[in-house]
Formats: C-alpha cells, sequence, structure tokens
C-alpha cells in the first residue's frame, strides 16, 4: 500500500466517465484517466500480437513438429540477447522513452519480414522459421514491457481492483487481431497482416505518452532508473520471493508447451490447406478470448479483492492438476480441447492479473528488469524445457495420456508455490515491506486531475 500522507482518492467526483467506469469496476475519480489509458495500451498491444500469432503457428505446423524444439532453442537464445539490450535502456532513459524505443525496435523487425515475405519466395520456411522465433520473443517481450509500466503506476491495492478491467482491454484486443486475421489472411495475405500489426503497436506507443504524471513522482519519472545490464538476473537469485515467481512461471511455461506441441500435432495432421489451418488457430484464440472477457468482466475483480492475490493465483494450477488427470485418464480430443479452452482463458482472465500484482510490492528497477527476465529468459527456459520434453516422452511411446500424467504432478508442484507466493505478498502488502520504492504509484488525486 502507498502510505503518502497526501494520498486521498477516497472522493469520487460526479462525471459521466466516472459514474459510467465504476458500473464495472471499482475506480476512483483520480485514477479514470490512467485506468482507461491502460485498457486502451493493453488493447493495441495484444491485437497487434493476435493478428499475426496464428501466421506464427503456421509457420510451426509448416515446418514440422520435429524442428519445434530447435525452434524453441532459439527462441531461448534470441530472449537472452533482448533482455541484454531492453536492460541497457531501462538503465540510461527514462520509462517514457525506453518503451516507445523497445516497440519501435519490433515495428521495424516487422517492416523486414513484410520485405522477406514479398521478395523473398525461395527461401520462406527459413523466413517462416525465423518469424516464429521472433514472434515467440515478441509477444512476451512486448507484454511484459507493458505490465511492468502498469505494475509501476499503480500500487497494490489499486491493482487488485483495476487490473482486472484492463486486462478487458487485452482481451479485446486479442479477439480483434484474431478476428481480423481469420477475416482477412484468405483475402489480403499475410504481408498485409504484418502491416496492420505494426500500426497498432505504433498506437500502443503512444498510449505511454499520454499517461498522466503526478507532480510528486515527475522528477522521478524523468530520470533514468540506472544500475547495471545484469541487475535484473542478480537480484532474481537473491531474493527467495523473486525466485518464487520465476519458479510459478517456469512451471506454467513447461506445462503450456507440452499442451502446446499436443495441439500443433493434431492441427497439423487435421488441415493440410495453410489458410484453413490459419484460420483454424484463430477461431481457436477467439473462442478463448470470448471466454476471457465474460470471466474479467464479471469474476477477476471480485476474485481478487475478496479471496486476494494467493487464492487467485491457484485456481490455474489447481485447474491443471484436474485437467492432466482428467486427459490422463480419458485422453479424448474432445475433452483435450476443452482443457486446453480453459486454461488459456483462466490464464489470461485470472492467474495473469493475479500474476502481475505479485510485483507492486517490488522495487522500480525490479519492476522492469528482474520482471522482464522472469517474463522472458524465466518463461522462454520452461519453454525449452518442455519443448526438450515432449519428443523425449513420445520416444518412450507416452502418447496423450502419458504426457498428461507426467504432467499432473509438475502442476501440483506449481499449486504448492502458487499458495507460497500468495502468502508472502499479502505479507509485504500489509508490513510495509515493500522491496522498493512505491513512489510512481498513482495516488496524489489533485496532480492527477491536473495532468488530465
Amino acid at each position: 500500500m502507498n502510505n503518502d500522507p497526501d494520498l486521498d482518492i477516497s472522493q469520487p467526483q460526479p462525471n459521466p466517465a466516472l459514474r459510467f467506469v465504476r458500473k464495472v469496476v471499482d475506480v476512483r475519480a483520480a485514477e479514470v484517466k490512467a485506468l482507461i489509458l491502460g485498457f486502451v495500451y493493453y488493447f493495441m498491444v495484444l491485437s497487434s500480437y493476435y493478428v499475426i500469432r496464428p501466421i506464427r503457428d503456421d509457420f510451426g505446423a509448416a515446418g514440422g513438429i520435429e524442428n519445434l524444439p530447435w525452434m524453441f532453442t532459439g527462441t531461448l537464445i534470441t530472449m537472452l540477447v533482448t533482455n541484454t539490450l531492453f536492460s541497457r535502456l531501462v538503465a540510461k532513459y527514462p520509462r517514457r522513452r525506453f518503451i516507445p524505443i523497445a516497440y519501435r525496435f519490433f515495428i521495424a523487425n516487422l517492416v523486414v519480414f513484410l520485405l522477406l515475405a514479398t521478395t523473398s519466395k525461395a527461401n520462406q520456411v527459413w523466413v517462416g522459421r525465423v518469424f516464429f522465433v521472433w514472434t515467440s520473443v515478441f509477444n512476451l517481450f512486448v507484454v511484459s514491457v507493458f505490465w511492468a509500466f502498469m505494475v509501476d503506476v499503480f500500487n497494490s491495492d489499486q491493482g487488485k481492483r483495476l487490473f482486472g478491467f484492463i486486462s478487458i482491454g487485452g482481451t479485446l484486443g486479442a479477439i480483434a487481431g484474431a478476428s481480423m486475421t481469420a477475416g482477412l489472411v484468405q483475402k489480403i495475405g499475410t504481408s498485409s497482416l504484418l502491416l496492420i500489426s505494426a500500426v497498432l503497436l505504433e498506437l500502443s506507443a503512444q498510449c505511454v505518452r499520454l499517461f498522466p504524471v503526478t507532480k510528486t513522482n515527475q522528477s522521478q519519472e524523468e530520470r533514468p532508473l540506472g544500475g547495471g545490464i545484469w541487475a535484473g538476473v542478480v537480484h532474481n537469485f537473491k531474493s527467495p520471493y523473486l525466485l518464487g515467481i520465476s519458479a510459478y512461471m517456469l512451471l506454467y511455461a513447461l506445462t503450456s508447451t507440452l499442451l502446446y506441441f499436443q495441439q500443433v500435432g493434431i492441427a497439423a495432421k487435421a488441415f493440410t490447406d495453410r489458410g484453413a489451418r490459419t484460420a483454424f488457430f484463430a477461431e481457436v484464440d477467439l473462442l478463448v478470448n470470448v471466454l476471457t472477457i465474460l470471466f474479467q468482466a464479471f469474476v477477476t475483480g471480485r476474485l481478487l479483492k475478496w479471496l486476494g492475490v494467493g487464492v487467485t493465483l491457484a485456481i490455474l494450477p489447481a485447474m491443471s492438476v484436474l485437467g492432466f488427470l482428467t486427459v490422463g485418464v480419458k485422453p479424448t480430443l474432445a475433452i483435450l480441447v476443452i482443457f486446453l479452452v480453459l486454461r488459456r482463458a483462466s490464464n489470461f482472465a485470472l492467474a495473469r492479473p493475479a500474476r502481475e500484482t505479485l510485483f507492486t510490492v517490488v522495487s522500480r528497477e525490479d519492476k522492469y528488469k528482474a520482471k522482464n527476465f522472469i517474463d522472458t529468459v524465466v518463461y522462454r527456459t520452461g519453454d525449452q524445457m518442455g519443448a526438450w520434453t515432449s519428443p523425449l516422452l513420445a520416444r518412450l511411446g507416452l502418447g496423450l495420456a502419458g504426457v498428461s500424467l507426467v504432467a499432473a504432478p509438475i502442476a501440483f508442484v506449481w499449486l504448492l508455490i502458487s499458495v507460497w507466493l500468495g502468502k508472502k505478498q499479502a505479507s509485504k502488502e500489509s508490513g510495509g515491506r515493500a522491496e522498493g520504492d512505491q513512489a510512481t504509484a498513482l495516488g496524489n488525486a489533485d496532480a492527477l486531475e491536473q495532468a488530465g
């Protein structure tokens, strides 16, 4: 919690925007502008990614499932390099500069892929493999930067109240992106979709520039965070709390990749036409996101507020234990698809807002450096483990049922870690033992209203 004596956001102002937004979220008058901008920002980020996600999945299937472990290895190596470069940006520039710079780097990459897609017809397989690796980095990176900004702007109490609503913006963006690809890919081709993704990403960079600044925190915002480029790694391994978050992320990624290999393998066999396969992946994404938005609108905020971070965080691993056991006992395609959809929707709607709230009680430097390391490198390490474990289990003769029964105890360990993390987060918040300065949290109502 922010203990600033000047903090006073308890009295809502009687304006139409506040009355409308408060119908679905517990927001204070001083928080409305930042809440709406966070909503729009996340919409742009995820719509940009979901425009190209089905293209990535199609390239993954087209390149052969046997090559996926190598592409995941390439993703991890690329992620390590990208994380180091980002840490240099964070140390050198204030957040309103380094975030747009990072996003425009990815925009430039999209333009390069656009040129390769139209001029390098003879090397499309290799272009596709590189694009698969790049998109896997792009996905985690741009979303991690978004959430780092959110946990820097909002404190823990605000995160519990507001992150569910902000997540709806991301889900709507994902629905919009998946819908555009499903409806347009066979009409305008993948090249035009890359251009659409680049435009959406630039709009997300503009959202950062428009965020309100409090008078109290203006000077802090204009200063670079400083520190070394390896600070995120060093802090992560020194802090039991950050290590716990890393373990949570690692096990989530490991189990997700085991499921992803099953999905890609099934799709490669079921669809021979690449356009139809891309549309299938987009339709699955669309179903997941429609279900997600229902959770976010009616469940997420209430669960975080009533049950706390720990219980909400534990829902996804608990569901995964039950899901893997069910698929292990009854390994049918229908049950696998239902499990995949419910698991992904629960991650976006429940686990993600709860997981991001964990970072509201760490230092500003850790919010960008350690968090980015966990969200990218640690996550892709879990991917890597799952990518090489899947073919190993296949060589051992384990099918869908066998892989699921192997994953179930892993998910149980993940569940225990989530319970521990919830207790640690509550202790840090209630005892005022945040690991760093939360001075940038929104709170000074007069200053915010002037900035608005």
